[in-house]
């Protein structure tokens, strides 16, 4: 549904919690700048996750892993100017959360200087005392679990589900439990079998975030560009609902061909000033001929430079 000028608040994680215990489910899109970020809003999407999958889809790097701290704040601020009901969740990028410390300064620089309302945080039982130290002071934390982008040089580079033996589902399990023990307000669940992400959603009282991971978690968030058919690949998990890539490029190859055969500008896209008024401030009025005439050798009309 839109959102009406007269019900227009910044959510807040307490309402995300309400929204929860009332069994609603949480629909969550990422955005990356002011445009997209105002329409998803007026949308009524309650949460805007500024991802750090804006290196690969908005910059073209080959990773999240090359994303700074910079671009990050850089695009926050944008999604956040462009929304004005939305929760608005920054990802903390990559080695800016190494240490406690590092992670308080940079968490703190997203809420202070973007105005954004959380962030979001990599890793379960390794990031718990990470997400505990924020949380502490006052930083609503997303934790993130099961295929985590930032890792993946030590998840062996190549995109895959997890938790798919005894061990790594015990592993992701535990790494769930760390995180809302830790105070996390939620968590997301990336690349995760289904039946062991809706095990993990009924055991918590925090609610999951699904991303490749099955019907049964509490909310879903995808990447915009997935959902709106941009970009050349598109990942299993993602549902395509528009195709603005052949859209932008029907229009981009229409728009060329009207400029070569000059039917753009036409009269609806262009400006006119009154032509009598061209004429006084080109000297080409009756008087400016008359003066003309009464001086030996002086042309009528000002000169313009390729003419002196």
């Amino acid at each position: 549904m839109s959102v009406t000028a007269e019900t227009v608040r910044r959510l807040t994680v307490a309402d995300v919690r309400r929204m929860h215990a009332d069994g609603e489910r949480l629909p969550i899109l990422t955005a990356y700048d002011f445009p997209t970020a105002r329409i998803l809003d007026d949308a009524g999407i309650p949460m805007l996750l500024v991802g750090d999958s804006l290196g690969q889809v908005l910059l073209g790097y080959d990773s999240t892993v090359r994303v700074t701290m910079a671009e990050m704040l850089h695009h926050s601020a944008a999604v956040v100017r462009g929304s004005k009901r939305a929760l608005v969740i920054a990802d903390m990028p990559f080695l800016s959360y190494a240490t406690i410390e590092e992670a308080l300064d940079n968490a703190g620089r997203f809420l202070r200087e973007t105005g954004a309302t959380a962030v979001k945080i990599e890793g379960g039982v390794r990031s718990a005392r990470t997400v505990e130290a924020l949380v502490r002071a006052g930083i609503p934390v997303m934790a993130h679990i099961g295929w985590t982008p930032q890792s993946q040089h030590g998840m062996g580079g190549k995109v895959r589900v997890q938790g798919k033996s005894r061990e790594t589902a015990r592993a992701l399990l535990a790494d769930a439990v760390a995180v809302q023990e830790a105070g996390a307000f939620a968590i997301v669940l990336e690349l995760v079998p289904e039946q062991l992400a809706a095990l993990i959603t009924s055991r918590l009282r925090i609610p999951t975030i699904g991303i490749g991971a099955g019907p049964g978690c509490s909310g879903q968030v995808q990447v915009i560009t997935d959902v709106l058919g941009l970009g050349e690949f598109s990942p299993r998990h993602a549902r395509k609902y528009a195709d603005l890539e052949g859209t932008i490029r029907a229009a981009a190859t229409a728009w060329a061909a009207d400029v070569m055969s000059g039917k753009f500008p036409g009269p609806a896209e262009t400006v006119r000033m009154d032509d009598a008024t061209l004429d006084e401030a080109l000297g080409r009025t009756a008087d400016d001929r008359a003066i003309a005439g009464m001086s030996e050798g002086l042309a009528a009309g000002i000169p313009l430079d390729r003419d002196l």
